[in-house]
């Protein structure tokens, strides 16, 4: 018997064919919704976002998903900006986001040598005894396109070194989230993405 499908939350402006097609090689169709009624019922849900926060919670905000999202009791994953918009707010437009995760987003200052967006392949900083990260070798490589980032806080499960430390993954109750792109980080992603189809 099929599984039921992984219910993607239509942020906007995320291209979502990567992700979909990541979710596919593991066996999993995704389903992308606002339906509240949708959203409540799937077994696990996941919150991407590619652009400004100050949009993407313009939008969730329209779709009354973010008094929905902060309310969820099923496992979330939370992607790149979808991460920055699990947390308390993005100095991007000086937006509120959704809370369910310590820290505030702030972009990060260019340098010569240290382009603002950091975009391309990083290493990780993991804590051991997270579920989520299960089974990576030791500073894993991932892949990473943003401009703001969030600092360690106590959710903080895996950091990252741009010029300055900043929070890679995070997790908090049912709530998960990576900085970088788990769809585009070859095996590592690939773990991180079954370990989450995997969480109780």
């Amino acid at each position: 018997m099929s599984r039921p499908p992984v219910v993607i939350i239509d942020s906007g402006g995320a291209n979502l064919a990567s992700l979909r097609f990541a979710l596919q090689r593991l066996g999993r169709e995704a389903l992308v919704s606002t339906d509240h009624a949708v959203i409540r019922a799937a077994e696990r849900l996941i919150l991407p976002g590619v652009g400004a926060a100050a949009v993407a919670m313009e939008r969730l905000a329209a779709a009354g998903l973010d008094r929905l999202i902060p309310t969820l009791t099923q496992p979330v994953l939370g992607i790149c900006l979808g991460m920055q918009l699990l947390c308390e707010g993005s100095a991007e437009g000086d937006v509120s986001c959704l809370g369910v995760l310590p820290g505030r987003a702030r972009r990060f200052v260019p340098a010569s040598g240290r382009p603002v967006p950091h975009m391309g392949w990083n290493r990780l900083q993991t804590t051991a005894g997270q579920p989520l990260l299960d089974g990576l070798p030791e500073n894993p490589w991932c892949y990473f396109v943003h401009s703001y980032a969030l600092p360690p806080t106590t959710a903080t499960v895996a950091t990252c070194e741009y010029g300055e430390r900043f929070a890679a993954a995070m997790h908090s109750g049912n709530f998960h989230a990576v900085q970088f792109h788990p769809e585009r980080s070859g095996t590592t992603g690939t773990t991180i993405l079954a370990n989450f189809l995997n969480l109780c």
